[in-house]
C-alpha cells in the first residue's frame, strides 16, 4: 500500500507520537528531564527533516518509536530517552559529537557515540566478519550499559517494520536479531521484548511454520479463555476469602517457543500440552512478599494437584538477571497439566522491565544478584584483546539462555553456574588460581570425577595442587565461558615455552646434520611435515613428536633432489604463505589427524561411512553395526537421526584430535635398594616432566629390597626414554623395564 500524507498531516502526527511517548514513560519525568527530552527531540526533527523511511513516511518516526520503547517498554530515564531520539543524527546527518555533547553534554554524547560505532559496522560480511560486529557491540557493554538497551530498542522497531524490506534482508536482519538480540534481551532481563524479537525472528525466517501457528493460537483463543476462566473460578473465591488484592491472567506461549517444543519433542501443535500459562499477580509489601506466594501456592494446590518435579522457587533464589517467581505445574480440569506463576507486582514489573525496575525497586546487594554480577562474570570475556571474534562470541552466547543452577562452597556461600557445569567451572568461579591447580573434587564429601555433572544444592571443595595444570580434555569438560578461555589461555601460553625449547632444541639438531640454521631451512621443513607455520614445528619438536629419525630423513633427501623439488613448491605455495603471514604468529594449529572413542578417548578399528564421508575435524559419532565393525558418520549425516532414536544402545562417541597432543599410557617396572623418601623422589621426577601425568603407582618394599610398577601418561616415546633416562639417576633404583601389554 502506497504511503500518502500532506506535510500538515505528518506534522499532527508527530507531535502525537512524541506526546504518547512521553506519556507513556515508565518513570517519572521532572519538568528538567521533559525540557532535555524536548531539545533533542527538536534537533532530531530539524536533523532528520529531509530524510524518509522504505515505507516513505518521514524517518522521525524511526526514533520517536525507538525512545517509546525505551521509555515505556524498558523503562529508562530521560537521558536514555533523548539518546534514543538522537541515535540516529550523527550517522545520518551534518551533526558531530563535539555538536551532541556541546549541547546536551558528555553522557548523552557517550551512549550517542556508542550506538553510532555499531551502526557503522559493515554489514553482509561472512561469518568472521560479522562476529567481530557483534565483538564491538557487546564490548560497548563495558562503557555503558544504556547503549546496548537502546540498541535492542532500535533493533525491535526495525523488526517490526520489515515488511517494507526486500527479502533477503528480512532474512538476514531476522537471522541476526536470533542469533544474538534475542538472547541479549533475554539475558538483560527483557522478557516480552526477547519474545517479540523471536516470534518476528521467526516470522520472516519461516513465514510458513510461523502463519500455521499464528492460526492456530487465533482458532484456539476462545475455548482457551473459557479453560483459563474454568481453572481460576475456585482460586479467585478462596484469594478474595483471604482478602488479596490480585489479577489472574492467561498468557500464551510464544509462537517461537511452541515451534521449538513441536521440533524438540516431535510432536504437533495439538500435542503441545503447556501452549498457555496462568500468571496469579498479587498486591503486597516487601516483608510479605515470599509468605504470600507461597500463601497463594497452598490455595491452588487446595483445588489442583501439583507435579513435583515441576516446582521452580525463584523468590528465594532469583535467576542473575533479577527474575522472581514461583512456578508450578498442576493438573487441571479434564486432565490437563496449567503452568502457574505466582509472583508480586514488583516481581512482574522486574519480568518485563529488567533493568530498569531492578533499580526503581532497590533493596539489599543488587550487584550482587542482576545485572552488575553478570557483567562483571563476562569481563574476561569482553576484555581479552587475544580471543579470535567467532570465539568470543560463541564464549558469550554460551551465558546467553543459560539455565542455571546453584551450589555451595565449603563456607556455605552460593554460587550461580550454568546448568551442566562440572567441578572445574566451580573452580575457576572461585579464582582462576583454583582453576589452575584443580586436581580433584569433592561433592557433598565424596570424591568425585573432574567430569561430575553438578546439581542444585550441592557442596563443592576443590583439591588443588601446586603441580597441577590444566589438560586439553578439560576443554570437552568445562561449561563456563571463563573456564573454557582461561584454560585456553594457559594452554598457549604452555605451548609457546615448549615452542621456544623447540625452536633451541632445532638449531642444535641442525648443526649436528650440518644443515643450515635458516629461513629457506624453516620453510622446508615446514613444508616437509605438512604444517602451517613455523611455530607449528617448534611446538612439534619441543614436545618430542617429531623425533631424530624424522629429521634425518629430511637431511638425506634435502641431499638429493628435494632441495630443487622444494624450490618449485615453495614458489608454487607463495601465496598460500602471503595468506599464511595474516594468520596471528602465536596461533599454533592444531592437526585433527586423529580419531578417539569415548570418554577415555581410546582408539578403536573402524572405517569411514559412505553416506557422508566425514574428514579430519568433522563432528562425527561411531555406530556399531553387526558385520563390518564400527563405522564413523557425521554427525549431520542424513542417517544421523534415524540411527540415534532406532540404535542408541549402538553409538559411541567420538572425535578428531591432534595426534600430538594425545596421551598415550605405559607402565614402567622399577626395582632397586629401599631408601627413605624413595617414592617421593620418584613422584617428583615425573611430576617435574613437562606434560607427563601419573595415572597408577604401586611401590612396596620387603627386607632392604623395593620393587614398584609406575603407570604415566607421555606424548610419545621419546619423552618416555627422557623420564626412563631420569628416573635411573635417582639413588637406589637399579633397573626400569617397560612393561608390554
Amino acid at each position: 500500500m502506497k504511503y500518502t500524507a500532506s506535510i500538515e498531516e505528518e506534522n499532527k502526527e508527530i507531535a502525537y507520537r512524541y506526546k504518547d511517548m512521553l506519556h507513556d514513560s515508565y518513570q517519572n519525568l521532572t519538568k528538567q528531564n521533559k525540557v532535555l527530552i524536548r531539545k533533542a527531540f527538536d534537533l532530531a526533527v530539524e536533523a532528520h527533516k529531509d530524510q524518509r523511511r522504505k515505507t516513505g513516511e518521514p524517518y522521525i518516526y524511526h526514533p520517536i518509536a525507538v525512545a517509546k520503547i525505551v521509555a515505556n517498554e524498558i523503562g529508562l530515564g530521560a537521558n536514555s530517552i533523548a539518546a534514543a531520539l538522537l541515535h540516529d543524527v550523527v550517522e545520518d546527518t551534518d551533526y558531530t559529537f563535539d555538536d551532541i555533547e556541546q549541547l546536551f553534554g558528555k553522557t548523552i554524547a557517550k551512549i550517542v557515540n556508542g550506538l553510532t560505532k555499531i551502526s557503522r559496522l559493515k554489514k553482509d560480511k561472512d561469518i568472521s566478519v560479522q562476529a567481530e560486529n557483534f565483538r564491538k557491540m557487546l564490548l560497548t557493554l563495558n562503557d555503558d550499559v544504556r547503549v546496548i538497551l537502546i540498541k535492542i530498542a532500535d533493533r525491535l522497531h526495525n523488526m517490526q517494520t520489515l515488511d517494507s524490506m526486500r527479502e533477503d534482508k528480512q532474512v538476514k536482519t531476522s537471522s541476526e536479531t536470533l542469533y544474538i538480540y534475542a538472547p541479549l534481551a533475554h539475558r538483560l532481563g527483557l522478557y516480552n521484548i526477547k519474545t517479540e524479537l523471536e516470534d518476528l525472528g521467526l516470522k520472516y525466517t519461516e513465514p510458513e511454520v510461523y502463519n500455521d501457528i499464528l492460526n492456530k493460537i487465533v482458532e484456539s483463543k476462545e475455548e482457551q479463555q473459557k479453560y483459563i476462566d474454568l481453572f481460576s473460578d475456585p482460586i479467585k473465591k478462596s484469594l478474595d476469602g483471604e482478602g488479596f488484592k490480585y489479577e489472574i491472567k492467561g498468557r500464551t506461549k510464544s509462537i517461537f517457543s511452541i515451534r521449538k517444543k513441536m521440533r524438540n519433542q516431535g510432536v504437533s501443535f495439538e500435542e503441545v500440552y503447556d501452549k498457555f500459562a496462568i500468571r496469579i499477580i498479587y498486591d503486597s509489601n516487601k516483608k510479605n512478599e515470599k509468605f504470600n506466594a507461597w500463601k497463594i501456592y497452598s490455595i491452588v494446590t487446595d483445588y489442583y494437584n501439583p507435579n513435583p518435579n515441576r516446582l521452580r522457587d525463584w523468590i528465594t533464589q532469583p535467576k542473575s538477571t533479577g527474575y522472581e517467581s514461583l512456578h508450578t505445574t498442576v493438573m487441571g480440569p479434564g486432565g490437563r497439566w496449567v503452568e502457574v506463576q505466582i509472583r508480586s507486582a514488583r516481581m512482574d514489573e522486574i519480568a518485563e522491565k529488567g533493568y530498569a525496575a531492578h533499580f526503581k525497586y532497590k533493596h539489599g546487594n543488587v550487584n550482587e544478584n542482576g545485572l552488575e554480577s553478570w557483567l562483571n562474570k563476562l569481563k574476561d570475556t569482553l576484555e581479552n584483546p587475544d580471543i579470535n571474534a567467532v570465539d568470543f562470541v560463541e564464549q558469550f552466547k554460551l551465558n546467553l539462555y543459560a539455565k542455571e543452577i546453584y551450589v555451595f562452597t565449603p563456607q556455605g556461600d552460593i554460587k550461580s553456574l550454568p546448568k551442566g557445569s562440572t567441578p572445574i567451572d566451580f573452580a575457576f568461579a572461585i579464582h582462576t588460581e583454583v582453576g589452575m591447580h584443580c586436581r580433584g573434587a569433592k561433592v557433598n564429601g565424596k570424591l568425585v570425577h573432574l567430569s561430575h555433572e553438578l546439581k542444585s544444592g550441592d557442596q563443592i571443595e576443590i583439591i588443588t595442587s601446586s603441580t597441577q595444570k590444566p589438560k586439553l580434555a578439560w576443554l570437552d569438560i568445562v561449561k563456563t565461558a571463563r573456564a573454557k578461555q582461561r584454560i585456553k589461555s594457559i594452554l598457549k601460553e604452555e605451548q609457546k615455552i615448549i615452542a621456544k625449547e623447540g625452536k633451541e632444541i632445532l638449531a642444535r639438531k641442525l648443526r649436528h646434520l650440518k644443515i643450515s640454521y635458516n629461513e629457506e631451512t624453516i620453510n622446508e621443513l615446514v613444508n616437509f611435515f605438512n604444517l602451517k607455520t613455523s611455530l607449528d614445528l617448534f611446538y612439534r619438536i619441543g614436545n618430542g613428536s617429531i623425533e631424530n629419525q624424522q629429521l634425518k630423513k629430511y637431511a638425506a633427501k634435502r641431499s638429493n633432489t628435494f632441495v630443487n623439488f622444494f624450490k618449485k613448491k615453495i614458489k608454487r605455495t607463495n601465496n598460500q604463505k602471503v595468506q599464511d603471514k595474516k594468520h596471528n604468529d602465536d596461533e599454533i594449529t592444531e592437526n585433527y589427524n586423529m580419531l578417539v572413542f569415548g570418554l577415555n578417548e581410546d582408539k578403536l578399528n573402524y572405517t569411514l561411512a559412505k553416506c557422508c564421508s566425514p574428514i579430519p575435524g568433522d563432528k562425527v559419532f561411531g555406530f556399531v553395526t553387526i558385520k563390518e565393525g564400527i563405522k564413523v558418520h557425521k554427525t549431520d549425516c542424513p542417517n544421523a537421526v534415524s540411527m540415534q532414536s532406532q540404535y542408541a544402545y549402538r553409538i559411541i562417541p567420538a572425535k578428531w584430535i591432534d595426534s600430538t597432543q594425545q596421551g598415550f599410557k605405559a607402565t614402567l617396572k622399577l626395582t632397586g635398594v629401599d631408601n627413605i623418601g624413595l617414592v617421593n623422589k620418584v613422584t617428583r621426577v615425573i611430576s617435574n616432566n613437562l606434560s607427563v601425568n601419573i595415572h597408577k603407582l604401586n611401590i612396596s618394599g620387603t627386607e632392604g629390597l623395593f620393587q614398584g610398577r609406575i603407570t604415566v601418561e607421555v606424548s610419545n616415546n621419546e619423552q618416555l626414554n627422557k623420564l626412563i633416562n631420569q628416573l635411573k639417576k635417582i639413588d637406589g633404583i637399579h633397573k626400569i623395564i617397560r612393561m608390554n601389554g
